[in-house]
């Protein structure tokens, strides 16, 4: 695996850590109020299934760091699928710009992890 799939299996990694802190600390605050465009008050009443979404966040991202920390294709490519596979859902069921965030830099990675460099 080249030196460009870990790198890029890492910030996949790092955007999961982030999307963890919008999703279980800043839910209701400004930033996680405009990230998810979100109204106070519905954030309100999201917080406790926010907060478990972001939980899986945080597990995505653990694997995301072994798999690319360990050099292990095979790990990183299940997890990069896992992430590929919920960005095109939340395209689906949520909003289409999920995939550019989520789905679109998963797939690249993905790609990377498996180019013959």
């Amino acid at each position: 695996m080249s030196l460009f799939a870990i790198i890029a299996g890492l910030c996949i990694a790092l955007l999961h850590v982030y999307i963890l802190v919008l999703e279980m600390v800043l839910w209701t605050h400004p930033l996680g109020l405009k990230t998810f465009r979100n109204s106070f008050e519905k954030a309100q009443a999201t917080r406790v299934l926010a907060a478990n979404q972001g939980l899986y966040n945080g597990f995505l991202a653990a694997g995301l760091f072994w798999g690319a920390l360990a050099a292990r294709a095979d790990v990183l490519s299940f997890f990069l699928v896992c992430v590929v596979v919920a960005g095109c859902y939340g395209a689906y069921s949520v909003n289409r710009r999920i995939f550019f965030v989520q789905a679109l830099p998963a797939l690249i990675a993905l790609a990377l992890v498996w180019l013959p460099f």
